[in-house]
């Protein structure tokens, strides 16, 4: 029996989109190599810690 989603899991789901749109943008814009490239980017700098140390800089 399927259960309901979660508010989280409404809300992950609701970033996913967003994610998709972005990418979607960036690829019709530019191509699938350098969305790819910024997407990957920023999940190194998320891991890095560098995301949060842009903001406390601005």
């Amino acid at each position: 029996m399927p259960t309901e989603p979660t508010c989280e899991e409404d809300s992950k789901d609701l970033f996913f989109q967003k994610l998709e749109n972005l990418a979607r943008e960036m690829i019709d814009t530019h191509d699938k190599d350098f969305a790819m490239g910024a997407l990957i980017l920023t999940a190194r700098w998320i891991a890095e810690d560098r995301i949060a140390k842009v903001a406390q800089a601005s």
